[in-house]
């Protein structure tokens, strides 16, 4: 019986934990904004389902808070939230075959829809890539293979 009370307990104390990370700083019962998110691709502007729209809420120092929230899309690209506090959110979209995104943006109206567009990876760069050779440089060559049959000095 003691073991389920002190699950509980923790339990309540982890949710309130959340709770307050949400709040940032025991402002909870500000105002809050209904998200909503569609997530497209970038070249043809259909829907990516099953995509991971994780939310970190920001520190009044600019930091990442600890905590956050993950929401996945449906068929049509779409999820959203309720009751997100106002102020600065940190969005990340991750979906296998797609380039991660991440931005931040400013919570500060009732309603918010924001269009989330993703990339196909691109090729990676190399420095060795693309470089102007010398046109008078010596081609290099290889030395001729040693011969088995000669005996050494």
């Amino acid at each position: 019986m003691t073991r389920i009370v002190v699950v509980l307990a923790i339990v309540i104390g982890l949710g309130m934990g959340a709770i307050d990370t949400w709040a940032q700083d025991d402002e909870f019962e500000g105002p809050m904004s209904n998200m909503h998110f569609v997530v497209v691709l970038d070249s043809n502007g259909k829907p990516v389902k099953n995509a991971a729209v994780v939310l970190h809420p920001i520190t009044r120092k600019g930091k990442q808070a600890m905590g956050g929230m993950e929401l996945k899309t449906d068929s049509d690209g779409k999820t959203g939230i309720d009751g997100i506090p106002y102020g600065p959110l940190r969005v990340q979209v991750l979906a296998p075959g797609f380039q991660t995104f991440g931005d931040d943006y400013q919570v500060n109206k009732a309603e918010m829809e924001i269009t989330i567009k993703l990339k196909r990876p691109q090729g990676q760069y190399s420095v060795y890539e693309g470089q102007v050779k010398d046109p008078n440089a010596t081609p290099k060559t290889d030395p001729p293979p040693a011969d088995p049959n000669k005996k050494p000095n």
